[in-house]
């Protein structure tokens, strides 16, 4: 049993959403801290010397940048307080999974499901917003030829009976595959590193933490990039 499991005996509510706002609250203590070195005297412009924990985020801060920028393109900066965000969160939460006595809320389909709905819903509505009633000719498949009607080139696709229903369930997969696959990582390597910690000595399940740990980074890596990725082709024009 984990410290958020006998939490949960004690005051009635569900071990994940312990964890979860564990999670969160490590999140907003980080950002006090960092908040804080940055208001000081040149914080905002002369690094901190060594490792440290602001220096840790904006190196990851600058990966994300750097990645939406290449995915999403020039409109990338709307969309970096949810990407930094869902990537982060997802990050505090995997690496809890692996200290002895604590759980992660990744490892609820809850938590991974309700990320998977969040990226699902904000992309469409990206969509929806950029392209109105037109983005609907993200499901109609390819376009043959233009038609003017009205002064209006209206795209012809003549596979969208075939192209509509394929799509649409394509879509919504995305909810199962962005939750289903967070879920299923987590859930195993936070087992693997709890059964080598109890079978072994410190050397061997310190090797599986560091897999661990590895693992971490890239399925929040992974979440956010795909997020980035549905959002950029939510931006494109259908073709």
């Amino acid at each position: 049993m984990n410290v958020f499991e006998s939490m949960s005996h004690a005051v009635g509510i569900p071990s994940v959403v312990l964890a979860s706002l564990a999670a969160g609250l490590l999140l907003m203590l980080g950002g006090v801290v960092i908040r804080r070195q940055i208001a000081a005297a040149g914080g905002g412009i002369v690094p901190d010397e060594g490792f440290s924990l602001r220096n840790a985020v904006e190196l990851l801060l600058e990966m994300l940048v750097g990645l939406a920028k290449q995915t999403i393109g020039p409109e990338y900066r709307s969309y970096m307080p949810l990407i930094g965000t869902l990537f982060v969160f997802i990050l505090v939460a995997n690496l809890m999974g692996l200290v002895p006595g604590l759980e992660s809320a990744t490892s609820s389909p809850n938590v991974t499901f309700a990320w998977a709905i969040i990226s699902f819903l904000v992309y469409n509505t990206v969509g929806i917003r950029r392209h109105g009633f037109w983005y609907i000719n993200q499901f109609l498949g390819p376009s043959f030829f233009e038609v003017s009607i009205g002064g209006k080139k209206i795209h012809v696709r003549l596979l969208a009976p075939l192209f509509l229903p394929l799509e649409t369930v394509l879509h919504f997969a995305r909810i199962l595959t962005l939750g289903v696959r967070l879920l299923a990582n987590m859930s195993a390597d936070h087992v693997v590193v709890a059964v080598w910690l109890g079978l072994l000595p410190p050397l061997v399940p310190a090797i599986f933490m560091g897999l661990g740990t590895m693992i971490a980074f890239l399925q929040a890596f992974v979440f956010s990039l795909l997020t980035m990725i549905y959002i950029g082709m939510a931006l494109e024009e259908a073709h």
